[in-house]
């Protein structure tokens, strides 16, 4: 796994982030670096597929360089049960190459990948869809049509995972949680001039919402369940269940 630099030089203009070929190349590294329990979200995709998931393809929607696919795939074989069809869907090509040579790797069959937005993508009947950290990418005026999108496609019974950066509506907490963030990334190596390039490369890129706001959302999109599974400061899962 190849080391996060990508902020490490100062640099003389922040652009907008972007998953280009050079995030590309340490993305695992800086997604593990940077998301606090992202290994325990995994972790948690898994306990629900042991209890709820009912067959069906899995969408994995800014599928990166298909980390989570790999861990579903092996943990189905661990279990003797046959690989479901994944479908992976990410806009950056970058990502996707790095995702191909990890399935491959890794020997997951019935894998499809499509690098597009997600908004353009029909979707197929599934039983699972994932989508850790992507939401928050994607401008909120477009963000109700995708979720009723994403309703609509589940078989009854279905699950969506979503991941995401959040905030509070208050500053006072907000602030301090997003300094307790980075804390977090202060312990993990990241020096103060990375941790300031990366906040601003993200400014207008990355835009989260409350929790109350998403679950609404969910809610607007037809997910009568819906919970917040679990939080860590300014960072959330939910579970919705057609």
């Amino acid at each position: 796994m190849k080391k996060d630099k990508f902020f490490a030089k100062e640099m003389s203009s922040i652009q907008s982030f972007e998953f280009n070929h050079d995030v590309a190349e340490v993305f695992d590294d800086m997604v593990s670096r940077s998301v606090p329990f992202y290994d325990e979200i995994h972790r948690i995709i898994l306990d629900l597929v042991d209890r709820k998931y009912n067959g069906g393809a899995i969408y994995d929607l800014g599928c990166s360089t298909a980390t989570t696919i790999s861990i579903l795939d092996k943990h189905f074989k661990k279990r003797g049960i046959p690989s479901p069809d994944y479908i992976g869907i990410d806009n950056s090509s970058p990502m996707l190459v790095k995702a191909k040579e990890k399935i491959k790797k890794n020997k997951v069959e019935n894998a499809e990948f499509i690098c597009s937005d997600i908004a353009d993508v029909a979707f197929r009947k599934s039983g699972m869809i994932i989508m850790n950290y992507t939401l928050q990418f994607i401008k909120p005026t477009s963000r109700p049509e995708l979720l009723k999108k994403i309703y609509k496609s589940l078989d009854k019974g279905g699950m969506f995972i979503l991941a995401e950066k959040i905030k509070c509506s208050g500053h006072t907490i907000n602030d301090l949680l997003i300094e307790l963030y980075y804390d977090f990334k202060r312990r993990n190596g990241y020096s103060e001039l990375e941790i300031s390039q990366k906040r601003e490369a993200l400014e207008n890129v990355l835009i989260p919402i409350t929790p109350e706001k998403q679950i609404e959302l969910l809610k607007k999109a037809g997910f009568k369940k819906v919970e917040m599974i679990f939080r860590w400061y300014n960072f959330a899962c939910y579970l919705g269940v057609k």
